[in-house]
């Protein structure tokens, strides 16, 4: 007989980014007496990743815990990028209710519109939190309009619509039921979870059924499985099945050895935990998202939603420069596939392909912040390789009709740029579906654009919009293909000879474009040193010095001015790099160079390319 259990609520937090989701799970973990007095708190404590803190971006789900009036409130802190909606798809499989955050002045945003519609389509009842109430040109009365809407337009029923809302300053750690009334702290929004957000609910006394919705790992324990007892109870050695509701192939019994909980930020090991809670189960090897653990005598597995399909898609090399081999630790194609299949354990969204080259894999996935932070990752980790631009995956209909994956993009810019911005957007074969202002002198514009279409362009936006426009995206399904795309203006400067980069060659150099190396760096002849000022590549002689005669000494060279370089982050390096191009990484540098080194062969290769 399914019942309530009262003692226990679980929720998600979702919110388009930089709502401001993981600064309220800090308030909720302060305000409940987590942390010691007088401990000493980073901020955005949830965001555990040396990427996560430095981007100050939510990129994997986490699992947290507070107590409030004797109720165990299991929180999980979601990402909020579109990149990493995997994450968000299969996390909401665990709780009874998610807290919805918006932003009191930016309102419903496309990843607003993302979470919300995954949340409704589980049923799931909602808790609306508007936050930044404190800034200057918050807007609360607006943005609960636009909330509403957004419900309307995603088929929410009645009882979705009457939902809740309350009103906070996740960084001033209060909240209220008023926008008008400055709350005192968070108690309005833990009362509101603890009324508004039903119990987990089913049969302790039934045979066990435990989902696994993400994995962990560790180096120490290996596979970690989080999951929300559905049905049942666990125990230490108890033996269990794991079966797949959508492989049935899958059935392996095990032993449960390490059982967790979480209390606050920690991970504690208890001997059982029952129906309704949230669980770490550890020392199961092959253990897999989607996976569910059950009693031996009813192997009955739970369906798990469909994780969206990646739309783009980059070859990882094994690196084959001049340079190769002389900074990191891990070079060869064993190395780096073994590297991307550990990758696959924690990853949903992830998609690892041989080639026909054994030197050469295959990685799609959700969108070029997906794939950059797996790079960032490998090369912090000692990882030497070399990838490809980005493509997008392509599909056929049933009548051969080539598709592409499209991108519903939401533009806030000044005023004074809008038509730029529409321009731009128009030659990258975007449509434009809807211009307003929103107050302040900006405006708001709606594209339906190609996917392919903003490839390396979030970098050109903030050029063009002098750092101020705010570019979001949704992946809007397959439309027809529209045509070729010219993805970069300026040609390269390629170096033409191997050695050091010389004062007297850079500054020769410089004339032709911007350059991307400073003087004393290592080179080799088909790296790219620069971006060209004319639309054509240019080959440079960056190692070039000035013949010493009778008249001139070595030392002439120091009046030369350079133009400081322009240092390409990882990003922009991604973005920069045309198809005939590749990015090396290395733990010290990146490094843009040509397919085809050898300045002849590359000359016959583009011959033939035109013929």
């Amino acid at each position: 007989m399914k019942k309530q259990r009262e003692d226990i609520r679980n929720v998600a937090i979702i919110a388009h980014v930089d709502h401001g989701k993981t600064t309220l799970v800090d308030g909720l973990l302060k305000q409940s007496g987590v942390f010691r007095e007088n401990q000493e708190i980073v901020e955005r404590v949830m965001d555990s990743n040396d990427i996560e803190r430095e981007r100050g971006i939510t990129i994997l789900s986490k699992n947290t815990s507070v107590f409030y009036e004797g109720t165990k409130i299991n929180i999980i802190d979601t990402p909020g990028h579109a990149d990493f909606g995997g994450e968000v798809e299969r996390v909401l499989k665990m709780v009874d209710g998610v807290i919805l955050v918006v932003d009191a002045f930016e309102g419903a945003m496309p990843q607003t519109k993302f979470v919300l519609r995954k949340a409704l389509e589980l049923e799931l009842p909602v808790v609306c939190c508007v936050n930044k109430i404190d800034r200057p040109e918050a807007r609360p009365e607006e943005v609960i309009d636009e909330i509403l809407e957004l419900f309307i337009e995603l088929d929410a029923t009645e009882d979705q619509l009457d939902c809740p809302f309350i009103y906070a300053s996740a960084r001033d750690g209060v909240a209220s039921y008023e926008p008008d009334v400055p709350g005192t702290d968070l108690k309005p929004l833990f009362e509101t979870i603890i009324k508004h957000i039903p119990a987990p609910e089913g049969d302790k006394d039934a045979p066990l059924q435990t989902l696994i919705s993400t994995i962990d790992y560790n180096e120490y324990v290996g596979r970690i499985g989080v999951g929300k007892i559905t049905s049942g109870s666990i125990k230490i050695n108890q033996e269990a099945i794991i079966v797949n509701h959508h492989d049935e192939e899958v059935s392996k019994k095990v032993r449960i050895t390490k059982l967790y909980v979480y209390e606050g930020l920690n991970k504690v090991e208890v001997n059982e935990a029952s129906m309704g809670e949230i669980v770490a189960l550890s020392g199961i090897a092959d253990l897999k998202i989607g996976d569910t653990i059950c009693d031996v005598d009813a192997p009955n597995p739970i369906p798990f939603q469909k994780i969206s399909e990646p739309t783009i898609a980059m070859h990882f090399l094994v690196n084959d420069s001049p340079l190769a081999g002389q900074e990191g630790k891990f070079i060869t194609s064993r190395h780096i596939r073994d590297r991307l299949l550990k990758e696959l354990n924690t990853d949903v969204s992830l998609r690892v392909e041989d080639t026909e080259s054994t030197d050469q894999f295959k990685v799609s996935g959700r969108g070029e912040l997906h794939l950059s932070v797996l790079i960032e990752n490998m090369r912090r980790e000692g990882y030497e390789f070399a990838v490809s631009k980005a493509e997008v995956l392509y599909k056929e209909d049933e009548r051969g009709k080539k598709l592409e994956p499209m991108e519903h993009a939401i533009i806030d810019v000044p005023d004074e740029f809008s038509g730029s911005i529409i321009q731009e957007l128009s030659q990258r074969k975007g449509e434009l579906q809807g211009m307003a202002p929103t107050g302040s002198g900006y405006t708001r514009l709606e594209f339906s654009i190609p996917s392919r279409g903003l490839i390396g362009y979030r970098g050109q936006f903030m050029t063009d919009t002098k750092g101020t426009g705010i570019l979001n995206t949704e992946f809007d399904g397959y439309g027809p293909f529209k045509g070729e795309i010219q993805y970069r203006k300026q040609g390269s400067l390629i170096a033409f000879e191997a050695g050091e980069s010389i004062t007297y060659g850079l500054f020769n150099a410089q004339e032709r474009g911007a350059l991307f190396i400073g003087p004393g760096e290592k080179v080799y002849a088909g790296m790219i040193v620069g971006e060209c000022s004319r639309t054509d590549d240019i080959e440079v002689n960056v190692c070039k010095k000035k013949h010493l005669t009778n008249t001139r000494s070595s030392g002439a060279d120091d009046a030369l001015t350079l133009v400081p370089p322009k240092k390409l982050s990882l990003e922009q390096a991604l973005e920069f790099i045309d198809t005939d191009e590749l990015l090396e990484i290395t733990p010290d540098n990146i490094r843009i160079r040509k397919k085809i080194l050898d300045h002849t062969e590359r000359y016959r290769a583009a011959r033939n390319n035109q013929n």
